[in-house]
């Protein structure tokens, strides 16, 4: 994980709110900082309210209540400015199927008044593997490529900020390592970049911070390798010398558990869990002596995020519900 120094939010969320009409309660007083060239994850279940916080950031949801700026412009009052620096990559692939692929992307930036810029284009599309592609039709693209002109169009008027909504939903496994890899880039290159996804993996591989929404709340916003410090849990795994039918009563007051039929012991502990002589893994290899219990070998595992993400969600009032700073 890159280090980022603490500067001026190039984008701030403060008391955001959105009601439809119908009285659904799309999100609810979302206050949240992102910094300056960043990977920020936005994790979340299916209807948690991740595309409409995208979309109201980018302006094209209207929030009920609360504000958002963009480098500080206001993205409703100064749309036109916060908009420009804005690139964004939706979800579904509508694109304008007979057109070309070069037409397309050039056309894209043409909507936010630039002037022609064929060099920036070329390099877009060299960028993305499209080159060879850029007198194709859209209709005649796979869906892997479709989604690769999705984040050419969202490139092509230079943004500063790139937001990819479930940007490899649906794609194989060779095109998402494809995907990440120029996540970097542009990274990398200065672009501040804020994604939504479904895959765990993603967000613990690329992203800086991670924040979790959950039923229009944002209930946690972290550090990701803080994130998997206070909340991730260790697992010992010993594979004992000689199986056991229960656990000794000497060690009620460890969170063990047995496996494989008795012959593996498993300790639960907190990853960041004291291993001193008064308690944790120390104190309890002294104990199982003293109780005769011998072991052969041991193993250790950490808590994934994909973990630490479904209990998130899964709790009505998450303990670990911090403020985003």
């Amino acid at each position: 994980m890159s280090a980022i120094t603490a500067t001026a939010a190039i984008i701030s969320v403060k008391q955001l709110s959105k009601t439809y009409a119908s009285g659904f309660h799309a999100l609810k007083n979302i206050s949240l900082d992102i910094r300056p060239g960043e990977i920020f994850a936005l994790l979340g279940p299916n209807g948690a309210g991740k595309t409409t916080l995208i979309s109201t950031i980018c302006g094209i949801v209207t929030p009920t209540s609360g504000t958002v700026t963009v480098d500080g412009h206001d993205i409703l009052t100064g749309f036109r400015a916060a908009r420009s620096l804005i690139g964004l990559v939706p979800q579904e692939l509508h694109t304008d199927a007979f057109e070309s692929v070069w037409a397309t992307v050039s056309f894209s930036r043409g909507l936010f008044g630039l002037p022609a810029k064929p060099a920036h284009i070329e390099k877009v599309l060299r960028e993305l593997s499209l080159w060879d592609k850029k007198d194709n039709r859209i209709m005649t693209l796979s869906g892997g490529m479709k989604r690769r002109v999705l984040i050419a169009k969202a490139l092509a008027h230079e943004p500063r900020i790139l937001f990819l909504d479930e940007p490899t939903a649906g794609v194989d496994v060779e095109l998402r390592r494809d995907m990440w890899a120029l996540v970097r880039a542009l990274r990398a290159s200065g672009v501040t970049i804020i994604l939504t996804t479904h895959y765990i993996d993603e967000a613990e591989e690329m992203a800086d911070r991670i924040g979790v929404i959950s039923k229009g709340e944002l209930i946690l916003v972290e550090e990701k390798a803080e994130l998997i410090r206070k909340l991730g849990k260790k697992q010992m795994t010993l594979q004992l010398v000689h199986p056991l039918e229960a656990i000794p009563p000497a060690l009620a007051g460890y969170a063990l558990t047995l496996a494989s039929k008795g012959a593996e012991l498993v300790y639960t502990y907190d990853a960041h869990e004291a291993e001193d002589d008064s308690s944790g893994i120390a104190a309890l290899l002294r104990d199982l002596a003293t109780a005769g219990v011998h072991f052969k070998d041991l193993h250790s595992t950490q808590s994934s995020l994909e973990d630490i993400f479904v209990n998130l969600v899964h709790e009505d009032k998450p303990a670990a519900t911090k403020q985003p700073t």
